[in-house]
């Protein structure tokens, strides 16, 4: 696709030496309007770590049943629904959005009582959809295995010094933000885990540190680490699935590494427009 995009490019340009000069002025590509602002979705999107059981590499320690988390929780609730959503999205498959929704609607007749259903999905999200009287939540996650694990089935022989040097110590660049560190309340956990820096290295940490793992000739890592970005994308295609319109807010909650992927396309997306989740957190 690309080779055919240069030689039609070439192509263009060499006809245009043959013919005369256009007298009309064109547009410099910079000065050309964008989608305006008003004419996108709103998107909140939220990092945060599993509140319950989680199958992750790395996790923060958090006892879903701890009345102060618990309270904690709902605190951040509170300061997300200043967003104002029309639309809760979760990591929860499409396939389980009757029983996400039936869990809801549990919490919705009975709040006092903390849905601990996956964790952050019942203490913060749910808090957030009663707060702002939303019917529905959508389970917008992609279930897709990948080999994390790949550089202990092989003989590295593409760079191992990189690699080795990550995984002698993950954390050095962004051990100034780390949340994992103990003793630090919910909010500023979550400020570390939302910081641009931290979501960059959860990218880097989940799927492009395996770039450097492979045969000789292979590409054993990167292909490992193309599941981890299609399983992204499918997350992405899941939400694209809902109808919305630009009168939509979405507040989309999940597993950091998946707010970071999410982040990049929504950027760049024609459709959605990324707010400051800072905005919220303060």
């Amino acid at each position: 696709m690309l080779r055919f995009s240069i030689l039609l490019f070439t192509g263009l340009a060499l006809s245009c030496t043959s013919s005369p000069k256009k007298t009309t002025k064109e547009t410099p590509l910079a000065n050309q309007k964008s989608i305006p602002s008003e004419d996108k979705i709103q998107v909140l999107n939220f990092a945060t770590f599993h509140m319950g059981a989680s199958s992750d590499a790395n996790t923060v320690e958090f006892d879903e049943e701890n009345q102060k988390n618990q309270q904690d929780a709902k605190a951040i609730a509170e300061l997300i629904s200043a967003f104002e959503p029309t639309v809760i999205c979760v990591e929860v498959p499409p396939s389980k959005n009757d029983e996400l929704n039936e869990n809801y609607r549990a919490y919705l007749n009975t709040p006092e009582k903390a849905s601990t259903y996956y964790g952050e999905v019942g203490l913060v999200a749910f808090e957030v959809g009663r707060r702002n009287n939303i019917a529905l939540l959508h389970g917008i996650d992609h279930k897709m295995e990948y080999n994390y694990r790949i550089n202990s089935e092989l003989i590295n022989l593409l760079d191992s010094i990189t690699y080795n040097k990550f995984q002698a110590n993950p954390l050095a660049s962004v051990q100034d933000i780390n949340p994992l560190e103990e003793e630090i309340p919910l909010v500023e956990k979550l400020k570390r885990m939302n910081h641009p820096r931290f979501l960059d290295f959860l990218i880097t940490a989940n799927a492009d540190i395996l770039t450097h793992v492979g045969t000789e000739n292979g590409f054993e890592g990167a292909d490992e680490a193309a599941k981890y970005y299609q399983r992204n994308l499918r997350i992405y295609a899941n939400l694209n699935r809902i109808p919305l319109d630009s009168s939509d807010r979405v507040f989309i909650l999940s597993g950091g590494s998946h707010t970071a992927f999410l982040n990049g396309f929504l950027k760049r997306s024609l459709k959605y427009e990324v707010v400051d989740t800072f905005d919220y957190l303060k």
